[in-house]
Parts: structure tokens; C-alpha cells; sequence
């Protein structure tokens, strides 16, 4: 199965799946591109480490969202993708793009959503003052952060953390999480009912 990943910063996650990748645990996936809305990220230093395609538009330079996601599906329809993977990306997706990918869109997220959506999840956690948090991996949906969830772990606020140890540990739970679900999606163990996520046999 042909996969793009999503990047926008250091790509972390990306390095993650590109580690599974390599140690046979995403099946019959392949990373076939890495797609970045920002130049000169590290993402791409991974990607192009790992000799991996890389395709950089710049957000700037287009229009609309709609503008900008019809030319990322021209690229990645020409490269046979059949799965992608958000790690990072901090664009939003516009719905056109996501009815072109309905229900083959992963994307993680530090916190247990349905709580502290968007992009400072981990630091609303930590200053709400909960005790536990941790990762949810889920289908994308035109709604921010709230596709059918796949997975969830729990990881717990310890007395004395600071948000920079919550962090680590967090993306510690990404790295092992993310592989994971990817491979599940390309084993066909996922089937979404309504809100909900069955694991096939």
C-alpha cells in the first residue's frame, strides 16, 4: 500500500514510521512520498535521508486551501497513494480533499480527545491541571480533531513534571502508537460504523 505522510516541523513521527517501515512492521506499506507545506523543515532532511520523495508546496503561493489541496491530490494520485498519514502537518485539509480521501486519512494527536483539541493539546492539558492525558490516533474528518477514534493511550501528569518532561513522554507514546494504527489500516483491521472504529479479525 502506497502512503504519503503529511509533515510541517521536525517530523518526529515521520522518523518513526520511516524506523517501522524499515524494520518490516507497516505490512505491506510503503512511504512513497513526504509532503510539506514548509520549506526547509527537518522533515525533509528525514524523508530525503531515507531516500524518500519529497514534495514541498508552499501554502504561501496559492490562493485557497482548495487551490493549494487540488494540486497535492494531482501529485499524489500520480503516485498511486492510497493512504495518508497526517504527522505533524499543521494545515487544516480542505473538504474537498478529504471526500477525495474518505476514510484514508490517519492523523495523531497528544491528548484524549475529545479533550483539549487543536495544536497546543499538550500545554492546555498541563495547565488545566489534569492528572492523566495522553495520544489519541484517528480518521480525519471536516471537523478539527474529531474523526472516529482508532487508538488511545494514557499517560499520566506525574507530580514535579514540567510541560517540556509531559511532552517527551507524550511523543515517546506517538513513536509506538502511530506504527501501529498505520499497520492496522493496511492490514484491513479497520471498519468505521458511524462514530465508531470495529477491529476486524
Amino acid at each position: 500500500m502506497n502512503i504519503a505522510v503529511f509533515v510541517s516541523g521536525n517530523g518526529s513521527n515521520l522518523q518513526a514510521l520511516i524506523n517501522a517501515q524499515a524494520k518490516g512492521e507497516l505490512s505491506s506499506g510503503e512511504i512513497k512520498v513526504v509532503v510539506c507545506d514548509k520549506p526547509g523543515v527537518f522533515a525533509l532532511d528525514r524523508a530525503e535521508k531515507a531516500g524518500i520523495k519529497t514534495v514541498v508546496l508552499d501554502s504561501k503561493e496559492f490562493d485557497s486551501r482548495e487551490s493549494f489541496d487540488k494540486k497535492i491530490v494531482n501529485k499524489l494520485k500520480s503516485e498511486g497513494i492510497e493512504l495518508i498519514v497526517l504527522a505533524g502537518f499543521m494545515r487544516l485539509l480542505s473538504g474537498f480533499f478529504i471526500k477525495e480521501y474518505e476514510n484514508k486519512i490517519l492523523n495523531i494527536h497528544p491528548s484524549l480527545l475529545p479533550s483539549f483539541k487543536g495544536v497546543q493539546g499538550i500545554k492546555e492539558a498541563f495547565e488545566y491541571g489534569v492528572k492523566v492525558t495522553g495520544v489519541t490516533v484517528h480518521f480525519v474528518n471536516e471537523e478539527l480533531d474529531a474523526g472516529p477514534v482508532i487508538l488511545q493511550e494514557e499517560v499520566d501528569v506525574e507530580e514535579g513534571d514540567s510541560l517540556e518532561m509531559l511532552e517527551k513522554r507524550i511523543h515517546v507514546v506517538e513513536h509506538e502508537l502511530y506504527p501501529i494504527a498505520v499497520k492496522m489500516f493496511i492490514d484491513g483491521k479497520l471498519t468505521i460504523d458511524g462514530r465508531k472504529v470495529n477491529f476486524n479479525k
